[in-house]
């Protein structure tokens, strides 16, 4: 028998392979709290992974920014997971029709190179940065695959994987520590033109705290920790960025290198 977050899950998957715009959960399925909501979240992926779609290789965080609490109208973060299968490297291509609504955001990504697991005393900035191996410019492709992201609300958002849909990584930096990481510039250029930029400062103060943050948010939520090897996302520092077919797109931050990815039809 099926427990309430699997089918809860089902019918998030359902929605998501049709592309059908997703509206709210029944009542008696609907997360209560951010614990209920990221039980969701576990069984959706492991529904999807067993259906194709690759096995989880990394984390998104969501809503890091004030830019972007503001546009979904939240005043914490949230947490999502990416698949390996949506996964590109330096530049990407992508079709239009695979997605609702397709936009990128510009991030600052980090890859683990040990582990940060569940433990009672909370993770800070300092502690987080000796797990980190790499760091590296990231675009989050995201898709708004909602009848209406602000009346569905934030659990089942985050049930979702928080609008996840892929990533672009950038050339990995090792010898990263000579870098200011809460002082670096992220821009975004669609077509050439130059359309959004942002300081990486605006991501909890410094991205690290970020990283912190999901850190502890694991074990406030039962979750299993973060593995060396995977890779976070670690927030957006503009405001996310709306696609149509034909678009190219390339995000730079500072001391880090670029991305780059084509929408096709």
């Amino acid at each position: 028998m099926q427990t309430t977050a699997q089918r809860a899950a089902a019918i998030l998957m359902d929605q998501r392979l049709a592309g059908i715009p997703i509206g709210p959960l029944p009542t008696e399925l609907a997360p209560h709290d951010m614990t209920a909501c990221y039980a969701i979240q576990t069984a959706l992926n492991e529904m999807l992974t067993a259906g194709g779609h690759g096995k989880v290789v990394g984390h998104k965080i969501g809503c890091t920014t004030p830019v972007m609490q503001a546009f979904v109208g939240i005043n914490h973060p949230a947490t999502g997971r990416v698949f390996d299968h949506t996964v590109m490297h330096g530049h990407g291509k992508v079709s239009r029709k695979h997605f609702v609504k397709i936009g990128i955001e510009c991030e600052v990504a980090v890859r683990l190179a040990k582990d940060l697991l569940p433990r009672a005393e909370p993770y800070t900035r300092e502690s987080v940065a000796e797990a980190v191996g790499e760091v590296m410019v990231g675009m989050e492709l995201v898709d708004e695959r909602y009848t209406d992201y602000r009346t569905l609300g934030v659990r089942t958002l985050a049930a979702d994987d928080f609008y996840n849909a892929g990533c672009v990584l950038g050339e990995p930096v090792k010898d990263w520590h000579h870098l200011d990481l809460a002082n670096l510039t992220g821009r975004t250029w669609i077509n050439e033109v130059e359309v959004a930029s942002g300081n990486s400062s605006l991501v909890m103060g410094h991205p690290l705290n970020a990283l912190a943050w999901l850190a502890n948010a694991h074990g406030e939520h039962g979750l299993p920790g973060l593995k060396a090897g995977e890779f976070i996302l670690l927030g957006s520092v503009v405001e996310t960025q709306w696609l149509n077919a034909g678009d190219r797109v390339r995000i730079d931050v500072s001391g880090l290198g670029s991305a780059s990815l084509n929408v096709d039809e």
